[in-house]
């Protein structure tokens, strides 16, 4: 029956499994960093920040209440890549290509599993993908690495031992649209670098596409005309994103002494690409969110709150789910009964699903940001910024991390954990039962708006 059977068959709903496989690795990477082997004294961490830590890393976010380089040991910084590519690769993916490994064998409950996790349109085709999903993944992180570690090799004169374990580090958490780094501030000390920046952006990006729509890009991407509804929705809704996201930090920050203001003209387009593509989940920061204005928060924010493609490592509500969103409204506007998108007209359940993922996005958000005010000190502005960095693993933040008390961090660690699993997919995990209706009850008009 393979690895999966016994763990499984406790579970009423595959997207129970996901929600426990999550779990359970968030107790292990605990467990791990609460050794004393973990921290760079040699002390036990503690329960909290380890926990933290450890959700922050599974759910790929990068938010983070202790310095990763000065606080952790090299195994605790081990420990926190391990988990990182755990979670960006997802549990389900990586204990269901273990489970082919040995056994050769995939049972339908593990497919299932798999494909809740995974998000892919056809059982068929899992064990393809999962074979496609994390060669591609180890390719694109190695490629990754590859490039950092020669520019700290070339440019920063760090030894070659050093810079490839930098390398590799940055790789697997750029990848991940994890955000954890080795520095203090980040990758602010490499603002003006393209080599580092590009290098961690595309990585990102092509990460936070999702795979499905990665590997039809790479067997189509001359033919746009073919792409599927999928696929343009996600490419067109994050170039637009994009742009308009580097546009609003090159006019907002242009004159801000503590941003952009010192760079030139290049360093100011680089800075502001890069504060675009971060808050689609990928948490690096180059330039110094605490001196920003607010609102290129508050342009970060909604950034955050979107996030990346489906099936894929990136958070938020996804870009999809906009696009989706933006096709009902057109629809609506213009009377139409149907909403159609390109040739193909959009079944229901998918509007549906679109609408209960933002209304349980932005209920989540408001209700977190309510009580995170009533816990803090902090302004509206603070506090929701790091509120949508939680909840979209986006794991940017204005400096208050650290100081929100052990309440506030544990409703961060909620936040993320909800955040990565999906408030679609949590739900659908708690809802044990399913009735099917085999009668329709009569229309009643009701007046809305």
């Amino acid at each position: 029956m393979g690895l999966l059977t016994p763990f499984t068959s406790r579970f009423r709903h595959p997207a129970q499994v996901v929600v426990a496989a999550f779990g359970l690795t968030v107790a292990v990477g605990t467990a791990l960093l609460a050794l004393p082997i973990a921290t760079a004294e040699g002390v036990s961490a503690g329960w909290l920040a380890a926990l933290f830590t450890a959700t922050s890393a599974v759910c790929v976010t990068g938010l983070a209440i202790v310095d990763t380089e000065s606080h952790w040991s090299v195994f605790g910084e081990l420990v926190i890549a391990g988990l990182v590519q755990a979670g960006g690769l997802g549990i389900m993916t990586m204990a269901t290509v273990f489970t082919l490994l040995v056994s050769g064998r995939l049972g339908l409950r593990a497919r299932i599993a798999v494909q809740a996790e995974t998000k892919t349109l056809s059982m068929s085709d899992v064990r393809h993908v999962l074979r496609k999903v994390v060669v591609f993944s180890l390719v694109c992180e190695a490629v990754a690495a590859t490039v950092l570690t020669a520019r700290f090799v070339t440019g920063y004169d760090e030894p070659f031992g050093r810079a490839l374990y930098l390398g590799v580090f940055h790789a697997i958490s750029a990848f991940n649209d994890a955000g954890f780094a080795l520095w203090p501030d980040s990758l602010m000390r490499f603002v003006s670098d393209g080599w580092i920046c590009l290098t961690v952006a595309i990585a990102s990006i092509v990460s936070g596409l999702g795979f499905p729509v990665v590997f039809e890009l790479a067997r189509s991407w001359r033919r746009p005309g073919k792409w599927t509804t999928l696929t343009k929705i996600t490419v067109w809704v994050t170039a637009v994103l994009l742009l308009l996201g580097t546009l609003a930090f090159l006019t907002i920050e242009w004159r801000n002494p503590a941003t952009l203001g010192p760079l030139d003209e290049g360093g100011k387009v680089l800075a502001a690409f890069f504060a675009a593509v971060m808050p689609r989940s990928a948490g690096f920061n180059t330039l110094d969110v605490s001196q920003m204005f607010p609102s290129s928060w508050l342009t970060t924010d909604l950034l955050m709150f979107i996030g990346g493609g489906s099936a894929g490592t990136a958070g938020g509500i996804k870009v999809t789910t906009v696009g989706l969103l933006a096709f009902v409204v057109w629809a609506e506007l213009r009377g139409e009964s149907r909403v159609n998108i390109g040739h193909r007209s959009l079944p229901n359940s998918a509007q549906r699903q679109a609408v209960t993922i933002t209304a349980l996005g932005a209920a989540i958000v408001g209700i977190a940001t309510y009580a995170l005010l009533a816990l803090t000190p902090y302004s509206l502005d603070q506090v929701l910024f790091e509120v949508v960095a939680a909840f979209g693993t986006a794991g940017l933040s204005t400096g208050i991390t650290a100081s929100l008390g052990t309440a506030g961090h544990l409703l961060l660690v909620v936040l993320m954990f909800i955040g990565r699993i999906g408030p679609l997919t949590l739900g659908s995990a708690l809802a044990l039962n399913r009735r099917a209706r085999h009668y329709e009850l009569p229309e009643e008009r009701v007046i809305v708006g």
